[in-house]
């Protein structure tokens, strides 16, 4: 079966679109999907690229466009969500472990929707261990390892892999070292992936 790498960083606002959507995107293409957690927020502070700060203009129009996105696929979220989220890495520190332990997909479906859709930002609470706890994961023992040396080092050697294949935002989507950037990119990717096949 053919392979995409889905490369996103919680704290991200199009990925959102991107996490509630492309499992079943790429059922429907017989594409399996690797979910590849990093830290954008080291990429695009190394890249000298911060979007939406001191921007109102342009975040009025991402929360926009997100909306008028989230209606097309049968999404409801309440915008503007909480933005920038505080404790970003530690939230993608729960997603790597969530990658080598086999939930990381659920997790971050049910840590967006917290945020997005409840108004809980992501990376603290309630939001960590009820998303956690909803996906039958104990949240005690998540966030220990998640706080652990050993888990830091996880996602800053995902973060520098990202960087070192070309990854300069979220979502990216990779089939073999071909780039996809963005949330309206995943198509195109997905029937990438599969003609390649």
């Amino acid at each position: 079966m053919a392979q995409l790498d889905f490369w996103y960083s919680i704290g991200s606002t199009y990925t959102y679109l991107s996490v509630m959507r492309i499992d079943s995107a790429a059922e429907r293409a017989g594409v399996s999907v690797k979910w590849c957690p990093y830290n954008v927020r080291h990429v695009m502070t190394v890249q000298n690229n911060i979007p939406f700060k001191d921007k109102p203009e342009k975040s009025a129009y991402m929360w926009r466009d997100i909306e008028r996105q989230a209606m097309k696929y049968g999404l409801s979220p309440r915008l503007p969500a909480p933005y920038p989220i505080a404790d970003l890495p530690r939230a993608n520190r729960v997603a790597r472990l969530g990658a080598r332990e086999g939930w990381v997909n659920d997790y971050t479906r049910a840590t967006y929707r917290r945020w997005f859709e409840a108004g809980q930002p992501a990376g603290e609470d309630p939001n960590l261990s009820d998303s956690l706890a909803e996906i039958g994961q104990d949240p005690a023992r998540v966030l220990s390892l998640a706080d652990s040396a050993a888990t830091h080092d996880a996602l800053s050697a995902a973060t520098e892999e990202a960087m070192e294949r070309g990854i300069f935002g979220a979502p990216s989507f990779l089939v073999g070292e071909e780039l996809f950037w963005g949330d309206d990119r995943l198509e195109d990717a997905l029937n990438w992936a599969k003609s390649r096949a």
